[in-house]
């Protein structure tokens, strides 16, 4: 499975920040939950990164 690979499952998304000072993206899909936590640095990368693939999918959308 890849990037463009379309897959029909559903799946929620929460992100917040944990006791703990981290930054928890928590994922949950068909009875699977995938909490993943990542210092402040790292999920501001992580949201960098987020803003240039949107930005690169309205290049591709036109």
């Amino acid at each position: 499975m890849g990037i463009n690979t379309e897959r029909d499952i559903e799946a929620n998304i929460q992100i917040g920040p944990t006791d703990h000072g981290m930054v928890r993206l928590f994922i949950e899909a068909d009875g699977i939950e995938i909490p993943m936590d990542f210092e402040p640095e790292e999920a501001e990368e992580i949201a960098d990164e987020m803003r240039a693939a949107a930005q690169a999918a309205r290049l591709v959308k036109g």
